[in-house]
């Protein structure tokens, strides 16, 4: 497979690294600093705190070039319009993986429905200068599938091609028919979550106020009494159905976890705070249309 992975970041990076590997033809898109330190260490991968750090000598671009069997995007919520416009003739299929909660339409206009997919990336990490430290318990390859739909939900010959090359490659992947209602279920979830970690100076100070708590419970319960279709995955219909005095416990321990530190929860760069702006933003609208 001829890929392009659009964004080196965390997910990106991962990613571009664990196909390379796999044997595929893949390019890595970056700009600025993080392209510099691509084309002089290629991806530098480490475990959580490890000291031992791991070179993927990926290839990288500063831009499209020609044709593509699959484009992957791993970017923020804010930076999407930008991608469109440099994805627009640019030929192949485009796999949108990142927080988004606007639906597919927003998505489609730029590039036509016909080229979309839609997913999520199950991984997560850290940047420490130009090594992505990753947990260990989800990495690319994690028990929990990455989910990767149609706009329309279908298991369409090509949804089934791109899934079976992942898992080829050993990255965990699953058709999800319920695309945009995971993507809005994840948003509703997310927003509080991250604005609240935000207030709260991060996730260990989150996980010592218990009304801090509380109140981000009640904003994802009203994300999710309004979006007028059921959560996917359903699981998270536990948020509106369990009391308080059983989920306020469990954050806590999860605000406290290594998982919840090493997730990038802790993240108070203005591109974090731009995303979860945008996220509202998408939130609202798609509150109000209903």
């Amino acid at each position: 497979m001829k890929l392009l992975v659009y964004g080196a970041g965390v997910c990106g990076s991962l990613f571009a690294a664990h196909m390379h590997e796999a044997g595929h033809d893949v390019s890595l898109l970056a700009r600025g600093e993080r392209l510099n330190a691509l084309r002089r260490h290629g991806v530098r991968l480490a475990a959580e705190d490890s000291p031992a750090v791991r070179r993927v000598p990926v290839p990288v671009v500063e831009r499209p070039d020609g044709g593509y069997d699959l484009i992957t995007v791993f970017v923020r919520t804010h930076q999407v319009d930008a991608v469109l416009e440099s994805l627009s003739g640019v030929e192949g299929d485009v796999l949108f993986l990142l927080n988004w909660a606007a639906g597919p339409e927003a998505l489609s206009a730029g590039i036509g429905r016909e080229r979309l997919l839609l997913g999520f990336p199950t991984t997560g990490g850290t940047m420490d200068g130009d090594v992505v430290r990753y947990r260990k318990s989800t990495v690319i390859t994690r028990r929990v599938a990455m989910p990767i739909g149609e706009p329309d939900g279908r298991t369409t010959p090509r949804l089934a091609r791109i899934v079976e090359t992942f898992r080829t490659a050993g990255i965990n992947a699953k058709a999800e028919p319920r695309m945009e209602a995971w993507l809005r279920t994840h948003a509703a979830f997310e927003v509080p979550l991250g604005q609240a970690v935000h207030a709260a100076g991060g996730p260990v100070a989150l996980a010592d106020d218990p009304d801090a708590i509380r109140g981000m419970l009640h904003l994802m319960r009203q994300n999710l009494a309004v979006m007028g279709t059921p959560p996917v995955p359903r699981a998270f219909a536990a948020l509106r159905a369990l009391p308080q005095g059983l989920l306020v416990p469990v954050f806590r321990r999860f605000l406290r976890s290594p998982t919840a530190v090493h997730s990038g929860l802790d993240d108070h760069s203005p591109a974090a705070a731009a995303e979860l702006e945008r996220l509202t933003e998408q939130l609202r609208a798609s509150a109000g249309a209903r």
